[in-house]
């Protein structure tokens, strides 16, 4: 089976010389991990069958969280230890994009922006959370950050597990969908889920404008609906 390694070991150096000083220390070290990983660059340990003498030799792992032999078991290892953490609540999965203008800012400078995206990301949520109007509580989160598409291009996105959209889609104040495919292949990226106001929330929305004025601030959407 054609594997990741392959496509290195192949057009490796070309790309190395394409990108030049452009290609990040890590990302070479990723690159040579990956072609050494389960070979005999990396070492390995012999076996021996005390009853027949057989011998097998393996070889190690690279063990670098970009390479797909070695990923898959830490993958496991992460969900399991953050599963652990998570509430017996409702979750829901937002994600915050950087604008593409600044991904190759991003690309060059990983450390400094990426570090400034999370925490921002995550300040944002806490501000909109602390609204009575949607959550008025602080919110808890597991961030990842996903720095390429199924389509292996370069996407700077921040994902966080977040409750408010669901309870707003519980109390059917929106409805949610998938984008056309169509549009999600022409962009070649996964396709997002969207969401619509309904017709409650409408009703909601004229209801407390007509109570608190037009130019007034909402209160929260128990109140709009007239719940106590």
């Amino acid at each position: 089976m054609w594997e990741v390694a392959d496509s290195i070991r192949r057009h490796g150096a070309a790309l190395r010389a394409a990108l030049g000083t452009r290609l990040l220390p890590s990302q070479a070290r990723a690159l040579r991990d990956l072609v050494a990983c389960r070979t005999a660059a990396c070492g390995g340990q012999r076996t021996q069958c005390t009853a027949c003498g057989g011998e097998v030799y393996r070889y190690h792992s690279c063990r670098n969280r970009h390479c797909p032999k070695c990923g898959g078991d830490q993958t496991a290892r992460w969900l399991e230890r953050h599963r652990a953490r998570l509430l017996p609540c409702p979750h829901f999965l937002i994600t915050v994009t950087l604008p593409s203008t600044l991904r190759a800012l991003a690309f060059s400078h990983q450390a400094l922006v990426y570090g400034a995206l999370m925490r921002s990301a995550a300040a944002a949520l806490q501000v909109l959370a602390a609204d009575p109007r949607y959550v008025g509580a602080q919110v808890g989160c597991i961030a990842v950050l996903h720095t390429w598409t199924r389509a292996l291009l370069f996407l700077t996105a921040y994902g966080t597990l977040y409750r408010a959209l669901h309870r707003l889609e519980r109390a059917k104040l929106i409805k949610a969908f998938w984008e056309d495919p169509h549009e999600a292949a022409a962009e070649r990226r996964p396709r997002r889920r969207l969401y619509r106001l309904t017709a409650l929330s409408e009703v909601v929305l004229r209801r407390a404008r007509a109570q608190h004025g037009a130019g007034g601030k909402l209160r929260s959407l128990k109140e709009g609906l007239g719940t106590p």
